[in-house]
C-alpha cells in the first residue's frame, strides 16, 4: 500500500484558534484524522506531519522524492502556509525532487490578501487545492487516487 504524505507548514499547528473565521473551529489533530479516514477510504497509508520550520520541509520532500523514486509514496500534499508565498527552497525542493504534489490551502488565498495571490510551489506543484476548508485536504487525496488509477 503507498503513503500519503500531508506536511503542513507555519502556523497550522494554531488551526481551531487561530482566525476561526477563516480557517474553521477544526484542530489540527481533527484534521489528521479527516485525513486518515480518507486514506483509509482510498487504500492509501497516512504519514501526517507539521513544522514551523522551512528547512525541516525541505527535508520531508526531499525524503518525499526518494520514497516516491523506490515506489512507496502516493505522493504529497502540502499547504506551506506563509511559505507559499516567499519559499524558493520549497520550489527548488519539490522541483529537484520531481515528486507528485497537490498544493493546498485551507481558504481561497484569492479573496484575500494580494500577496497571498503569489505562489512559488504552484508552478511545480501537480494540483492547486483551495478554499474549501479542512475538506480540501480528503478532496487532495481522492485527487492522488484518481492521478494513481490514471484518470486524473
Amino acid at each position: 500500500m503507498k503513503t500519503v504524505l500531508i506536511l503542513n507548514g507555519p502556523n497550522l499547528n494554531l488551526l481551531g484558534t487561530r482566525e476561526p473565521q477563516v480557517y474553521g473551529a477544526q484542530t489540527l489533530a481533527d484534521v489528521q484524522a479527516l485525513c486518515d479516514r480518507a486514506c483509509d477510504a482510498n487504500g492509501f497509508d497516512l504519514d501526517f506531519r507539521q513544522s514551523n520550520h522551512e528547512g525541516e520541509l525541505v527535508e520531508w520532500i526531499h525524503e518525499a522524492g526518494r520514497a516516491q523514486a523506490a515506489g512507496t509514496l502516493a505522493g504529497v500534499i502540502l499547504n506551506a502556509g506563509a511559505y507559499t508565498h516567499t519559499s524558493v527552497a520549497l520550489f527548488d525542493a519539490i522541483k529537484g525532487t520531481g515528486v507528485t504534489l497537490i498544493e493546498l490551502h485551507i481558504s481561497n488565498v484569492f479573496a484575500r490578501e494580494a500577496f497571498r495571490h503569489h505562489s512559488y510551489i504552484s508552478p511545480v506543484a501537480k494540483a492547486v487545492m483551495c478554499g474549501f476548508g479542512v475538506n480540501g485536504y480528503a478532496l487532495a487525496i481522492a485527487g492522488l487516487a484518481a492521478m494513481q488509477a490514471g484518470s486524473a
